[in-house]
């Protein structure tokens, strides 16, 4: 699987951990070797940290990779992939993001076993794979009508539940999604903190769905990004239809063409519906990568 290695800059675009996690997934996907330098030179503590070597550690295990330079606070590290391992793999990824790169690299189901809360974490979730031969290529530009809104809080205390909704010295998350008549998703959430009433988490929430449903589009700012890596293995042309792309989404975008030659577009929304909005298409010539193993 060993070819020449590709020269990834950590330090262009989001500058963050995003770049690592597409671009070991691509790397581990594509049996591509890559080195790469500047890694976080975008945040105020460049290099890597704990929960950036764990989940180089894991994408390195689920490959039976070679990793070298990787150690906290390092700028540089080189990968090597071998052939994916099938089987079940168990791991401590110290961040939701890495969750993501193992579900790239296995398309696969996940749900949440355990939730952790923030700062302290601790969530579980498990993935479930049935290996395809192909991914076929999506087209997510319907978004319909919204048919359904819902909500839920989770709250991290030892007081009863009914407690938290007068009090503000507790953590707490707040999603609220809207289904639509064509099966989207959009959603919106928010994270309390000391000191935050419970009201003003779920009216961030909400907000945040708001500006989701405002453009019009079959996509929310937080699927955007998480999309292009299978768009871009995809077997044909996929669409999706959003509101303003996100720097995470123009990462994704740019080393998706630049590892997996990909080809990409990203132009506003032709629709008549779509005239006074801000609303994007972002389409891909996938490149049809195969499962070796099927």
């Amino acid at each position: 699987m060993a070819g020449p290695r590709v020269e990834v800059d950590g330090g262009i675009l989001e500058g963050g951990g995003q770049i690592l996690r597409v671009s070991t997934a691509l790397s581990c996907l594509l049996g591509l070797p890559l080195r790469v330098q500047k890694i976080r030179a975008g945040r105020s503590t460049p290099g890597l940290r704990p929960q950036h070597l764990s989940g180089l550690e894991v994408v390195r295990d689920l490959c039976d990779g070679h990793l070298e330079g990787a150690e906290i606070g390092s700028t540089e590290i080189t990968f090597t992939p071998k052939e994916i391992r099938g089987g079940t793999h168990t791991a401590d990824t110290k961040t939701a993001g890495f969750v993501f790169v193992v579900q790239s690299i296995y398309v696969s189901f996940c749900y949440t076993f355990l939730r952790g809360y923030y700062p302290k974490g601790g969530g579980e979730v498990i993935l479930r794979m049935s290996p395809v031969k192909q991914l076929d290529p999506i087209n997510l530009t319907d978004r319909g009508l919204v048919t359904k809104i819902y909500g839920r809080a989770f709250v991290a205390g030892v007081l009863p539940l009914k407690f938290s909704f007068k009090m503000d010295n507790l953590w707490s998350q707040g999603n609220i999604v809207a289904e639509t008549s064509t099966g989207c998703l959009l959603a919106g959430s928010a994270l309390g903190k000391r000191g935050v009433n419970a009201d003003k988490v779920g009216i961030d929430a909400a907000e945040m769905l708001l500006a989701n449903l405002r453009h019009g589009g079959a996509v929310d700012e937080c699927l955007q990004d998480q999309l292009i890596i299978f768009m871009a293995l995809a077997n044909g042309v996929s669409r999706i239809k959003t509101g303003p792309v996100t720097l995470h989404t123009q990462t994704a975008i740019h080393f998706a063409e630049q590892l997996a030659k990909a080809r990409f577009t990203v132009k506003k929304s032709k629709d008549e519906e779509d005239a006074s909005k801000d609303t994007y298409v972002i389409e891909c010539e996938g490149i049809g990568v195969t499962n070796p193993s099927l």
